[in-house]
Formats: C-alpha cells, structure tokens, sequence
C-alpha cells in the first residue's frame, strides 16, 4: 500500500463496517449512502489486498487480517478525536502545569508574593517560576528559557508575538534617610538639579551600562549626573542606596513598596522623565491554551492596579 496515496477518510468507514457489519448500517452512521460506503470498502479492498469483509448470512465478518486492524483503528481514531476536540474547561482548582515569567527583580517584589497568594488560593497546583530577561535581547527571553510570558519595557516586536500593555512606572528619586546631603529637603519634594547631578548615582543595568533613561532625559535638558555604580538588580539598587549616600532612580511603585524595609526617602527628579510603559509579551502559539491564557489574565489583572495613573 502506498500510504502517500491512501484516502484517510476510508478508515472511518472501515471503523463504522467494524461497528455495525453491515454498508447500510454503517452508511447511515457517517451520513453516506450504501452505494458510496460500498465503493469505498471496494478501494479498501484494493489498496490494502485483502476482502476485509466477507458476508455471513446478513452480517459482514471481517477478516483475519482486518481483526487484526479493528482494535488498533478504532484507539488511533479516538486519539485523534481527542486531539482535535476543543479545548475543556478550564479548571484553575484541579489544573497541573508549570508557568514561566521572565521578568526583572522588580516583579519578585511586585508580582510575585500576589501572585503566590493567588494561586494558592484558586489553583494550587500550578507553578509559577520567574527566571531573568536576557540582557540587550528581552525577545529572546521567551526561547531562551522557554519562558511562557516576558514583562518588559514596550520596545517593538516581531510579528510571531502577542503583546499587552499593562501599566505606565513613573520613577523617584531614592536616599536613605540618614544621608546628610538631603536632609533640608522634604520628602516628596523635588530634587535640585545642581544636588541631583553632584551626587552619586547607583544605576540598574542588567547590561552593565553607565547610561538609562534617566541619562538621556538630562541631557534634554543640558545636564548629566556622576553614575558610580551599576548593579543588576533593583534589590541590590536599593541595599546600596541603604548603605551609603549613593542615590538612585528607580520606578515609583517599587519605591513606594520597599521604602520602608531599606529606610529610604522618596523625591520627585529635578527633570521631566517619561514614564516607562511595562507590556506583557508572548509567543502566539500561546494565545489559545486555556491554563496560559489564565495565568496570564489573572498577572495582568495584578499588575494593572500598579498602575499611578489618576
């Protein structure tokens, strides 16, 4: 048999011949006439040289051959019913799998602890895991570490990828509160210029820059800063602020979080700096899986209320 040639559509009516022994009985299952289910067991016959089928009495016996054929047909095409059917319910109480997020430490701080309560609240068998962006290249996070979703800045995207905006981060200026150049300002207040770029910076840069956002909006303006130092992650952004009189620029939300815990005070930038605009990003083959779409409705619906927007 040349499998490249053979109508698949014939298994079908090999399985309902199987079922009911007879062509009008099986014709009327598949909503075919006995005539056609009858040409068809003849191609069958042909291609697979074999009868098939012999009669007995008013019944159709199937061969040696063709019982030999009839378990193993009739569980391929459940499978096949199976994989093809549309997706169930989902379940978030009795649902297992594993969903990855790659995202800065800004979202072990922001994201996570909800996120933990959440699932272990309404789905307890689904693990979140959170694994770092790849630096300079926050696409490739999703194939990198197979990630489910990536929470990044808005930059552009290919066409292969899903995206949905999700809040604007302003960003403050942070000192601990013990830090002698600052304490004739009132927290909340605006930072002077000349203070703000005498003093030192600490800059979070994954990559190790000496420049970010916070650079090139100075420079609108005609100014720059002294950035001392880069650490690669907000947590460490914000222990070196605690244990010197370094500042930093750092989003609001996270400030406003941890401020407290690192005994820090809060001041608005001597210059107008855009807010970034955090977007969730995945792979389309992803949009229709009912346990991902979930997941993800439910980290949007968190990060969402981070928004400061009035």
């Amino acid at each position: 048999m040349n499998f490249a040639t053979f109508d698949l559509n014939l298994l079908r009516v090999l399985d309902a011949l199987f079922i009911e022994g007879s062509t009008v009985k099986a014709g009327a299952r598949l909503g075919l006439s006995q005539s056609a289910v009858s040409s068809a067991l003849s191609r069958m016959r042909h291609a697979l040289d074999d009868p098939l089928f012999l009669r007995q009495g008013n019944r159709l016996v199937p061969t040696d051959y063709a019982r030999g054929l009839q378990g193993p047909l009739r569980e391929e095409l459940s499978r096949l019913e199976t994989l093809l059917a549309p997706p169930r319910a989902f379940d978030p109480a009795t649902a297992e799998g594993t969903f990855k997020i790659s995202a800065s430490d800004f979202m072990a701080e922001m994201l996570m602890p909800q996120l933990g309560s959440l699932l272990y609240e309404t789905a307890p068998n689904i693990r979140a895991q959170l694994v770092d962006l790849v630096p300079d290249d926050y696409i490739g996070s999703l194939e990198r570490y197979d990630a489910d979703l990536a929470l990044i800045p808005d930059a552009p995207i290919p066409s292969w990828i899903s995206r949905e905006a999700l809040f604007l981060s302003p960003f403050v200026v942070i000192a601990r509160r013990s830090n002698p150049r600052v304490a004739h300002i009132d927290e909340g207040d605006v930072m002077p210029m000349d203070l703000f770029c005498d003093l030192h910076h600490v800059l979070f840069s994954p990559e190790g820059r000496l420049a970010s956002l916070g650079d090139r909006s100075l420079a609108r303006v005609g100014r720059q800063r002294h950035v001392a130092m880069t650490v690669q992650v907000f947590s460490g952004v914000c222990r070196v602020v605690r244990g010197s009189d370094l500042i930093a620029l750092i989003p609001a939300q996270l400030a406003h979080e941890v401020r407290t815990a690192y005994d820090l005070r809060l001041f608005e930038p001597p210059m107008p700096v855009d807010p970034a605009l955090i977007v969730g990003i995945w792979h389309k083959r992803s949009d229709n899986d009912p346990m991902a779409h979930w997941v993800r409705q439910q980290i949007f619906d968190l990060l969402r209320a981070l928004d400061m927007r009035d």
